[in-house]
């Protein structure tokens, strides 16, 4: 079931630096026996820089210069608390210091974790103090009361509480003093802080270099290129958060100060996309919407023209202060042009050739082209290579455990008799004709595609087919969005031949088979629920979506429950209502996934309701949790779930595959891509093949609450 939207942390209310907290407790609330007490609840956020010896809150009564610790990080960063002055006998000595192993104290068990919200709650009775973190008790130490010593009895000072003023950078979220006790669970629970971060695994349009730096393309309108970040803002409870806005801006690398324009009549340094449309971003903030933000970006300034400096992009929360929590950087960027040498990739490897007939395949909807038909017959692979974990070389940014690939040896040489190229109007606009650029980027001027397939000319020149294969997914999507209405069934296999030859992955050859279908199916659902109107309402267009994804996939005995629907709404990134493109991000991950399920092995693990192989579409964040006995503690190795990776669309090489998400034997979460050799086909089942996976031993459970199914 969908986690409940968050509205915590309205505003700067309640977040305090810890050198401003300062509150006061009262300790003859615990004396005199009959179980009195008090409790002390807050949220921490600690920083990278928190060293052991560390003192969080001090304690120190009126009138006494005395400043003797209350809460600290000791030996192993594991926090530390301290029995109470005037009240406890085992409270510390004036002269006591780091590593107070001569000092009665509460330790937690854990490293105490850095730049992230943990709930701590203390418990002081007269005898007694308990120490809660995240709602669990950790730590319980039985104490001797000073009440019985008549100085004490007297005694009516109260204890001040406050925070670290030294080199400790640390916030404090909602502290409260509470006489009642037995309620800590009921303060984690309520109003939790919430953090801004990156989700790297649905950026694309970045190649990320061997010294780890990003190198985007930007300069000049005609050659920069979109590039794609997710920023996420959940609460310390990993609950979505609403009613925020955040922007996006340039900052250098080295000291965070704002990349300004070089003069006064240039572009803004960071320009943000929006319906086709390029704006200042600073200017141009987004809603969260069920916890998330996509931006995509274009940077016009390049670092050649900055003395060689590094960006970084900078996301901050509106109307609200600067806060580290509230501030997410991206890796360290250089911006530049496109006319800089690329390097060559190594030398290539061919790849199979597809048919007409797997067209008709994929658009009828009968199923994915597989990727090891050779000449019209099937490679025959032994049993145990039938299902395997796609492994890349080389991880360019890693996120859900796949990552964005491409491998060494993948390219071919380029050819050195240029082939001419012809292309329709529309797609050379949507790729570009800027005669400025490098020839790798370069089309032949007023070139029409007129549909022959003589042999003296080719449908794309080798131009056309690099570019394809070293742009960004979302640059291949506007390219096949232009292209693929004007090309007949053969065209599209040439320029998936093409590409599968070149970038070396058949992956690709998938989605460009699939593009026709796909863009006219897209078209026609949403002119069905929009009714020619520019929004419609998501609860209206429900039925049309469930209907077109039936249909497609031909899934009779199975729709779509109402958890799988808000994972669609999460996809496509809408509220109440659902406009073009907030439907086109839906459909363009909806329809590979239909797609994958008219094979017959993978239909069959989703047709399966006892067990459920695959529970639904479900996010990463549901898988994992589905691998856990409780918030700190993974099942057994080998533990695994099926899923749809909700950050792969169409035509990402990726999109409509399997994930397995497992436990491992080194006793953490792995994500891997399923990859399903043509032999498949001579296997009785799916099920019995992933089983034999020496990493794979036990199907786990995704718990979701009981919905009805739609269809």
């Amino acid at each position: 079931m969908a986690a409940p939207e968050s509205e915590c942390g309205g505003g700067d209310a309640g977040y305090l630096d810890l050198r401003d907290v300062r509150v006061e407790v009262d300790p003859g609330t615990a004396r005199g026996g009959g179980g009195g007490g008090f409790a002390v609840c807050f949220w921490l956020y600690l920083s990278s820089s928190a060293r052991p010896s560390s003192v969080i809150l001090h304690q120190v009564t009126t009138g006494d210069g005395n400043k003797l610790p209350f809460l600290a990080l000791g030996e192993g960063n594991r926090l530390l608390l301290f029995p109470l002055m005037t009240l406890h006998r085992e409270a510390p000595a004036p002269a006591s210091s780091y590593p107070w192993t001569d000092t009665t104290s509460l330790s937690s068990t854990n490293e105490c974790p850095l730049e992230k919200w943990f709930h701590i709650g203390c418990e002081v009775t007269e005898n007694a103090m308990r120490l809660h973190i995240n709602g669990n008790l950790i730590a319980e130490a039985h104490l001797c009361s000073l009440s019985d010593e008549q100085h004490h009895q007297d005694h009516a000072n109260k204890i001040s509480l406050f925070g670290n003023d030294s080199k400790l950078e640390g916030y404090i979220y909602n502290i409260e003093v509470s006489s009642v006790l037995g309620t800590i669970k009921e303060q984690h629970a309520k109003n939790p802080p919430f953090k801004l971060s990156i989700d790297y695994s649905s950026s694309d349009g970045i190649e990320e270099g061997d010294d780890g730096i990003w190198n985007i393309v930007g300069g000049k309108a005609s050659c920069r290129r979109n590039f794609i970040l997710e920023v996420v803002l959940i609460n310390a409870l990993g609950e979505p958060v609403k009613d925020k806005e955040v922007v996006a801006s340039l900052v250098y690398a080295d000291n965070g100060t704002a990349v300004e324009k070089s003069r006064d009549d240039s572009e803004p340094p960071l320009l943000i996309t929006s319906e086709g449309l390029e704006y200042p971003a600073i200017s141009r903030p987004l809603p969260i919407i069920r916890g998330c933000a996509i931006f995509k970006l274009k940077i016009s300034q390049l670092s050649s023209k900055c003395d060689n400096k590094l960006f970084r992009i900078q996301f901050s929360t509106l109307h609200m202060r600067r806060y580290p929590f509230l501030v997410a950087y991206s890796k360290t960027i250089r911006c530049i042009s496109r006319t800089r040498t690329i390097r060559p990739l190594g030398s290539g490897k061919r790849v199979n050739s597809a048919t007409a007939d797997e067209t008709d395949l994929l658009n009828n909807g009968q199923g994915l082209v597989n990727a090891d038909r050779v000449n019209g017959r099937l490679h025959s692979h032994g049993q145990s290579s039938v299902v395997r974990f796609h492994m890349p070389k080389f991880s360019k940014i890693e996120g859900d455990g796949m990552a964005k690939v491409v491998e060494s040896n993948k390219i071919l040489s380029q050819n050195k008799h240029a082939r001419k190229m012809v292309v329709s109007k529309e797609a050379q606009d949507v790729m570009g004709t800027d005669s400025s650029t490098s020839n790798y980027d370069s089309f032949d001027s007023g070139s029409s595609w007129s549909g022959s397939d003589g042999d003296d000319i080719e449908t794309f020149s080798d131009a056309v087919v690099f570019r394809y294969c070293l742009d960004s997914t979302y640059d291949r999507s506007k390219f096949l969005r232009g292209a693929a209405p004007t090309f007949n069934k053969d065209d599209l296999v040439k320029l998936a031949d093409q590409v599968s030859l070149y970038s070396g992955c058949s992956h690709h050859r998938n989605q460009i088979l699939m593009s026709k279908r796909l863009l006219r199916e897209g078209a026609d659902t949403w002119s069905m629920i929009s009714k020619n109107n520019e929004r419609a309402l998501w609860s209206s267009a429900i039925p049309g979506i469930i209907t077109k994804f039936t249909d497609i996939s031909h899934s009779v005995n199975r729709g779509l429950s109402e958890q799988d629907l808000e994972v669609l709404r999460g996809i496509a990134g809408c509220g109440e209502d659902i406009g073009k493109d907030e439907f086109d991000r839906l459909w363009y991950w909806l329809y590979p996934v239909a797609a994958s399920l008219t094979r017959d092995k993978i239909k069959k693990l989703w047709d399966c309701t006892s067990p459920r192989w695959i529970e639904g579409l479900i996010t990463v964040q549901e898988a994992e949790n589905a691998l856990r006995s409780s918030r700190e503690l993974l099942k057994e190795p080998g533990t695994f779930v099926l899923r749809f990776p909700t950050t792969r669309s169409w035509p990402h090489p990726d999109a409509g595959n399997l994930v397995v998400t497992y436990v491992g034997s080194d006793n953490s979460i792995h994500h891997r891509l399923l990859s399903l050799d043509s032999s498949v086909a001579r296997a009785e089942n799916l099920q019995d093949l992933l089983l034999q996976e020496p990493e794979l031993s036990q199907l786990g459970r995704v718990d979701r609450l009981p919905t009805a199914i739609r269809r």
